[in-house]
Order: C-alpha cells, then sequence, then structure tokens
C-alpha cells in the first residue's frame, strides 16, 4: 500500500468490497486556476470600502465592463423611466393649466392639443421622442412653458440615446469576440526540438482574415519563497518565446507551434518527468494583435497547469498540400502522439554529459612559439637554472628530447667531477682549468707523473669546451664519446698538432712543444 501511495500520490484509494479487493484510480483535486481555459481571469475584488465610488467616475467602462443582462436591465430601464418621467411633466403642465377639464371642448385652446389624461400625455411624449407625428396631438402657441419643456426633452433625449446606444454598440463591437475563433492547444507539451529540450504549445486562426502584428508573451505563475524568508503568492515569470530572435511575432495564417527552449535561464531548468508530477505552477499565454477588419486591438489568453503538459509528447501535423492551396486540419489541432524524450532535466543531462567525457586528453608534444620560447628562457635565466646555454636549447626541445639531454648532462657532468676529483688536480674546476695549466707548464722540477696528468687534464679540457657550446643533442652524444674513449683508450693518447682556430692555440709554447712530441 505504501508503494501505491508513492506512485499515485496520497489521493489513491484503498477499497474493500464482499467479494475481492480492488483499487480505484487516483482522485486528484480540481486545481484552482489563475486564468481559466477561455481566458477569463479568476479574481475577485472584495473589501473595497470608500473605493467604489471610483467606479462611477467612469460610469461608460464600468456600463461596459458589465454583463449583458445587466446592460440589457440598465437599457430598458434608463428609457422606461426616462418616459415616465418626462410624460408625467407634460401631464402636470395640462393639470396645472386646466386642460383636463376642457379635453373636448372646440373651442378651447389648451397647451397640448388632444392631452385630456395620462395615457394620451404619455403618447404624445411617445411620438414626439420617436419623430412619428401622428398629427393628432400637438403643442399650441399660447404654451410657453410647453414650448421649454420641449426642447429640454429634446436635448435628454439624444443625451440618453448616444450614451445606451454607444454603450451597446461598443459592448457588441469589442474585440473580445473576435478571441473567440483564435484558438490554443488543449495541452502542452515537452519535448527534443533540434537538440534541445522545449515546452510546446499550438495557437491556430479560424478565420481568413489576418491578425495585423500578432505578438505572443507567456508567463509562469508560480508561488515561491526568498532566501529572506518572503512569501511570494503567484509569482509571475516571464518565458522566453524567441523575444530576443523575433520568433514571437507571428504570422498568424496557419497553425503555429510556439516554442519555449528549457536553458539554464529558464525557470524549468531543474524540471524533469518525474518532478513535473510533484509541481504546482500555471503558464499563462497571451495573444495579441490587431484586427485587420476594425482596427481595433484583440487579446485572447489560456493557461496550462502541471497536468496539462505532457513529458515525451509532440504535436500531429495538421498541414497538406491540395491541389492549388494548402489545407487545414482543424480535427487534429489538439493531438498529440509520443515521442523518445529524456526523462531527466536540461540540468541533470548536461551533469551526465559532463561526467561521461574523457577526464584526460591523449599526450602530445606541445609547440611553442618564438615569444613562448623566449620568455621560457628569460624565467629559466632568473631562476638561476645550472645549463647555461644548453639550457636554453633544451627549453626549445620537445619533452622527450629534453629528459634524454638532461639524462646525459647528468651523466657528463658525473664523469667530470670524477675526473677532477684525482689526487693531482683535486681543487681545479672546468673554469679554472686554462689557468691552472699554465701555472703547471711554468713550474719546473715536474716528474713524468705530473705530466701524465697534466695531459688528462689537458685532453679534458680540450675535449669538454666544444661539448658546452653545442646542443643538448650533441652534449649526450660526445658525452658518451668521451666516455667510450676514456674507458676503452690508453691515458697517454698521442695528441694531433693544434692547428689554427683550436683551443690548443691559447696553450704556452713549451706545452704546445710537448704535444707535438708526444
Amino acid at each position: 500500500m505504501a508503494a501505491l501511495r508513492r506512485k499515485f500520490g496520497e489521493d489513491y484509494q484503498f477499497v474493500n468490497t464482499s467479494r475481492e479487493t480492488t483499487f480505484s484510480a487516483p482522485v486528484k483535486k480540481k486545481r484552482q486556476r489563475f486564468v481559466e481555459k477561455n481566458g477569463r481571469c479568476n479574481v475577485q475584488h472584495g473589501n473595497l470600502g470608500g473605493e467604489t465610488s471610483r467606479y462611477l467616475s467612469d460610469l461608460f467602462t464600468t456600463l461596459v465592463d458589465l454583463k449583458w443582462r445587466w446592460n440589457l436591465l440598465i437599457f430598458i430601464l434608463t428609457y422606461t423611466i426616462a418616459w415616465l418621467v418626462m410624460a408625467s411633466m407634460w401631464w402636470i403642465i395640462a393639470y396645472i393649466r386646466g386642460d383636463l377639464n376642457h379635453g373636448h371642448d372646440p373651442t378651447y385652446v389648451a397647451c397640448v392639443a388632444n392631452v385630456y389624461n395620462f395615457p394620451s400625455a404619455f403618447l404624445f411624449f411617445i411620438e414626439t421622442e420617436a419623430t412619428i407625428g401622428y398629427g393628432y396631438r400637438y403643442i399650441t402657441e399660447k404654451c410657453p412653458e410647453g414650448i421649454i419643456l420641449f426642447l429640454f426633452q429634446s436635448l435628454l433625449g439624444s443625451i440618453v440615446d448616444a450614451f445606451l446606444i454607444g454603450c451597446m454598440f461598443i459592448k457588441m463591437s469589442q474585440p473580445k469576440k473576435r478571441a473567440e475563433t483564435l484558438m490554443f492547444s488543449q495541452d502542452s507539451v515537452i519535448s527534443q526540438r533540434d537538440g534541445k529540450l522545449c515546452l510546446m504549445f499550438r495557437v491556430g486562426n479560424l478565420r481568413n482574415s489576418h491578425m495585423v502584428s500578432a505578438q505572443i508573451r507567456c508567463k509562469l505563475i508560480k508561488s515561491r519563497q526568498t532566501p529572506e524568508g518572503e512569501f511570494l503568492p503567484l509569482d509571475q515569470c516571464e518565458l522566453d518565446v524567441g523575444f530576443g530572435t523575433g520568433a514571437d511575432q507571428l504570422f498568424l495564417v496557419s497553425p503555429l507551434t510556439i516554442c519555449h527552449e528549457i536553458n539554464p535561464k529558464s525557470p524549468f531548468f531543474e524540471l524533469s518527468q518525474r518532478s513535473l508530477m510533484n509541481e504546482q505552477f500555471e503558464i499563462v499565454v497571451i495573444l495579441e494583435g490587431i484586427v485587420e477588419t476594425t482596427g481595433m486591438t484583440c487579446q485572447a489568453r489560456t493557461s496550462y497547469t502541471e497536468d496539462e503538459v505532457l513529458w515525451g509528447h509532440r504535436f500531429l501535423p495538421v498541414m497538406s498540400l491540395e491541389e492549388g492551396f494548402f489545407r487545414v486540419d482543424y480535427s487534429q489541432f489538439h493531438s498529440t502522439f509520443e515521442v523518445n524524450t529524456p526523462a531527466y532535466s536540461v540540468k541533470e543531462f548536461g551533469e551526465k554529459s559532463s561526467l561521461s567525457s574523457p577526464t584526460a586528453t591523449p599526450h602530445r608534444d606541445r609547440v611553442f612559439s618564438v615569444d613562448c620560447m623566449e620568455a621560457m628562457e628569460e624565467r629559466k635565466c632568473r631562476g638561476g637554472g645550472a645549463g647555461g646555454g644548453g639550457g636554453s636549447a633544451s627549453a626549445r626541445l620537445p619533452s622527450k628530447l629534453q629528459r634524454m639531454s638532461s639524462s646525459g648532462k647528468e651523466d657528463l657532468q658525473r664523469k667530470v667531477l670524477l675526473l677532477s676529483s684525482q689526487p693531482a688536480e683535486r681543487a681545479c674546476s672546468t673554469g679554472d682549468l686554462p689557468l691552472k695549466l699554465q701555472r703547471m707548464s711554468s713550474s719546473p722540477g715536474q716528474d713524468d707523473s705530473g705530466g701524465e696528468g697534466r695531459l688528462q687534464l689537458k685532453s679534458l679540457k680540450v675535449a669538454f669546451e666544444p661539448v658546452m657550446t653545442q646542443s643538448t643533442g650533441d652534449l649526450h652524444q660526445r658525452s658518451l664519446l668521451h666516455t667510450h674513449t676514456h674507458t676503452h683508450a690508453p691515458l697517454h693518447t698521442p695528441v694531433r698538432t693544434p692547428t689554427p682556430g683550436r683551443p690548443e692555440d691559447n696553450l704556452p709554447a713549451k706545452l704546445r712543444r710537448m704535444n707535438a712530441d708526444r
């Protein structure tokens, strides 16, 4: 039972009978609408107090807004009372002058001829007001008060006719009746269009006359509570139906489907098929335009509650091509059919899409621009990184070659430290090699072992300086070559005669002769 209530709501009824146990369909309470399907606003104003006098200040609009039964009653009562009052005034004049006592005396000149009682006075007023003029009753020149009353009667009759007939004409020609031939679909649907979830409904025009400058607007009526705790009953929110793109301007010669795209700016951004069953809202649709035949502005309204929003449906097409014209089948105007539509909201769809996308992209070697490489070189120099010119060259290489060159450089530096840490030259550094060799060459009493150390340092210096001026790739290759040479060749390797432009030219003459002899 609890599962059934969760599925169908609290209004699901459990019925026990003597024969068997049956379940009745869920009974949902009638939804109180803010705007009826016919466009009438379900709002009543009460407790106006002294503000009711404002209605009398605009009497004409008040009479036009009244219902037809009240208009007809006021129309009849106004003419009847005016006729009775004017007939009574004519009878009073005849009574004061004594014409009622000499009604059948042919020699007596009365104010109004042949008026000798109230019915005759009433008939005289009707003949005068309706300009019938049978010729039997008429005003004589002996009655100035009758002439004044006749002028007043003519003016009052014209005012009453203009007021009441004008009200009736305006009420009959109101553009509200034109709205009766503008149709809205009974339900609205939610489905995908162009890959986007949309709320859609249909409008149509039954007449051949066009609606000039037709424009449609939508309002979402929903109660909400602000973060400050204020409760806003029937809060109104605008629904975008193409205001920015001009889609709200309609050329309404055939039924059109109005579309509201559900995006992060839409109030239905978090609406899903499941949450739709628990929501309470109302969508008010307002269609405005100018009636082509009368030039009056017409407005048609309707509304859709949450029960009238069909998830996963689409409207049936109503247009067909005939011989020489297009035909609209209004029998299918309200019909829909089911389509495959995701049951989750746009927000949930975006979250699922972001989670399903790959988190890591395949490794690619980065290609640096000239400005980027210069900035990296300057940053490396400021950071005091080792390597000198080799560091800037390695920054321009891909990451794999940089790792290879850095490993080769570390091996070369390790070999330099091992060679320089021998007892004969432990205190010298790579930068002091030329000066140290000069001091060694100028000092007397050196034995053969010292010579061997000088030759070893010299060969190291000669082989090391050209390497440091090359790229990191050449550095790695030459370091491997030096390693192979020092491990397999003897220390007393004969050195060739230096050629001009080589580092040996900078050595003293004694060392150059020693190298030439060896």
